[in-house]
């Protein structure tokens, strides 16, 4: 792949890759959702997962120290310890996005669960742990084996009780680890080649400085505008997943 990729096309990802971590920081996720469309005539679908799944290492770590005081240890632990096993199960196979019916579903179900969980807060309830547990399972499932599913770990942290700059430190501590598992897998079966880790640590590094960027840009705020881009991108990303769904049965 290395050596049928201009120059002209590494600049190219590179600008991509530090706006999709500027928004990333912002909203909490969107590289997944930002690179696939660069990255897929260059490298080819199939190599796509596993180079944004393995950048993701060095976001998500520049992330979490630009975002470090905000973390939430107890819930980054208990998604944590639900999702990774189940996230090498996805890595390893799941295929859950490539039925448009199921892809329309679950937009369908991330934009409701916009004004569910401000009903629930107005009436000063949250996803509880048990909830929080299960729905970290399913969440490790999807994102093992699909890129731009950012926005579902968002919106269980948003159901959780979280807001502002706690979900995006929280959501960094819980994707470095299954990234780490889902690198891990991708690597033992053979994804990763090293064409690929070229554009993976090109992405990475674009990405760094992007979050320390988008921490000033955050830290400016306040904490109700926050809340409200928070919920814009988990309902940009349920329109965008509906959409692509539709595309599929239509």
């Amino acid at each position: 792949m290395t050596a049928d990729v201009s120059l002209l096309q590494y600049v190219l990802v590179a600008a991509t890759a530090f706006l999709a971590s500027v928004v990333g920081g912002v909203a909490g996720y969107g590289t997944g959702l930002l690179l696939p469309p660069v990255l897929i005539p260059i490298i080819g679908a199939e190599a796509v997962v596993p180079v944004i799944g393995l950048s993701a290492l060095a976001t998500n770590a520049s992330r979490l120290i630009a975002f470090r005081e905000h973390l939430d240890w107890r819930r980054a632990g208990i998604v944590s310890l639900c999702a990774l096993p189940t996230s090498a199960l996805g890595a390893y196979g799941y295929t859950l996005l490539s039925g448009a019916g199921a892809m329309v579903l679950i937009g369908t179900v991330l934009i409701v669960l916009v004004p569910a969980r401000r009903l629930l807060a107005r009436r000063r309830g949250h996803l509880g742990d048990r909830g929080l547990a299960f729905a970290s399972g399913g969440y490790g499932l999807l994102v093992g084996g699909t890129a731009g599913s950012g926005v579902f770990l968002i919106s269980i942290l948003l159901s959780a009780g979280l807001t502002g700059m706690a979900v995006i430190a929280t959501d960094a501590a819980i994707s470095l680890p299954v990234g780490l598992v889902k690198s891990a897998v991708f690597l033992w079966q053979g994804a990763l080649p090293p064409s690929s880790l070229v554009m993976a640590g090109l992405i990475g590094a674009c990405a760094v400085p992007g979050a320390f960027l988008a921490r000033r840009l955050t830290a400016r705020l306040p904490i109700a505008a926050h809340a409200w881009i928070l919920d814009g991108v988990v309902i940009l990303g349920g329109v965008l997943i509906v959409a692509q769904g539709l595309r599929q049965i239509l």
